[in-house]
This record gives C-alpha cells, structure tokens and sequence, in this order.
C-alpha cells in the first residue's frame, strides 16, 4: 500500500541518519523494508521493517534480500524502526511489537508523526521506544513527545518539524544533531568557508597593524628631523 508523503520523508530522512553513522563499519548494515524470517517452518510469517539496523550485517552485503535467523551469519536486527501509517495504525501500535519480540530484535522504534494511533491505553504517542529487559522481554520503555534515550545507540531521539519527523542527537537538549551524509558535506564546507574568512579578517588584521606602525615610525621620523632644524 502506497505511503504518504510524510511517512516517506520521515524514514528517509532516519535512512539517511543511520548511514552516515554507520559509515566505513563493516560490522554495521542499513535497510528499508527488508524481509525479518525467524520461523524455518513458516518463512511466510515475519516483518519487513521500515528500517533496520544489522550488526554483525550478513555476509550478503549488499546482496542481500532478507534476513532468515536460521541460516548462518543472519542475526536479528539490533533496531527497528516502524513509521506508523495512518491507513493502518493498529499494526504498528499491536502487531508489530508482538512480532518484533517473537523475532529477537534489540530494540523497537515506533514513530508515529502524525499521531493517527489509536487511543487506547493512552494513546496516540509521538514516539515510542521498546527495549529488552533483565529477562529478555520485549517491553516498552518509553511513550510519549520525547526527547527519548535509545540504549542502543546511546543517543536521544527528538521530534522536530511541528513532530512529522524524527531525529537523533547526541544530548537531550537536541544542541548536537547527528547529520546525514549531505549535511555532513555543507557542514564541512560551511567550517571550510568560515576558516577561509576567519584567516583573511586576520590577515587584513595584521595588515592594518602593520600600517599603524609604520605611520608611527613614519610621524616618529618626521617629528626627529623636525627637531635637528
């Protein structure tokens, strides 16, 4: 089913987040919508993940085309994140943390920007954050507008754009956003220029000084040869 253009920008922009991060980690592997299989007997039941975290990634690379727990080097993903779609919330919001426990993974983001959850139980929430207890259990840990600690990337996940898309900071009071690779570029050129600006304001800095003195010593001279008349 087709999704809006909100829900599309939101795992995008998360996609592109989470690669830059994992950028130059052999260890660590992005995906969108990938097909999660845990059970040999019904490989047909499963989830396919908005976006997912692997570490170790499967040998596959780039190659691969879903994730089957049974086979060798196919480990649960470490994150999930499920962007919940406002034709289908109640999947989202009580299937998928049901499926998601069944089939190992680490830890469970469910956003939902548009706040189109159901409002049982205290619903509709911003955001939610389901992690593995002392037991092993899937449980939630958090519900709410966020800020929100994620245990495994021991990082904060903020709300931003009037709540239709998600980030992640490094601090809870969102002053260090973690970048795309894009902005990451613009970053870099954006300290470039001002290093640029920085060094020609002091060139011309050093200049004027040097002006200075010299007119000093100039009027200096000028006021010795008037005193030798």
């Amino acid at each position: 089913m087709p999704e809006s253009v909100v829900h599309d920008q939101a795992v995008e922009l998360l996609r592109a987040i989470l690669a830059w991060w994992a950028r130059g980690r052999d260890d660590v592997q992005v995906a969108r919508n990938l097909a999660i299989r845990w059970d040999e007997a019904l490989p047909q039941v499963g989830v396919d993940p908005d976006l997912c975290v692997l570490s170790p990634a499967p040998p596959e690379g780039v190659d691969l085309r879903s994730v089957r727990t049974w086979r060798p080097g196919h480990a649960p993903p470490q994150l999930a994140i499920e962007v919940v779609s406002e034709t289908n919330p109640h999947k989202d919001y009580h299937v998928a943390p049901d499926k998601y426990a069944a089939c190992g993974v680490g830890e469970l983001w469910i956003f939902d920007p548009l706040l189109s959850g159901p409002t049982s139980h205290g619903g509709p929430f911003r955001m939610q954050i389901w992690q593995r207890d002392a037991k092993g259990r899937l449980v939630r840990t958090y519900a709410g507008d966020g800020p929100a600690h994620s245990e495994y990337l021991d990082a904060h996940l903020v709300a931003v754009n009037d709540g239709i898309a998600l980030r992640i900071a490094s601090d809870a009071e969102a002053t260090r956003f973690w970048l795309t690779a894009e902005e990451a570029e613009r970053a870099a050129k954006e300290a470039e220029r001002t290093a640029k600006e920085a060094a020609v304001a002091e060139m011309e800095a050093a200049r004027a000084e040097k002006e200075v003195a010299l007119a000093a010593v100039a009027a200096l001279q000028a006021e010795l040869a008037r005193l030798k008349k």
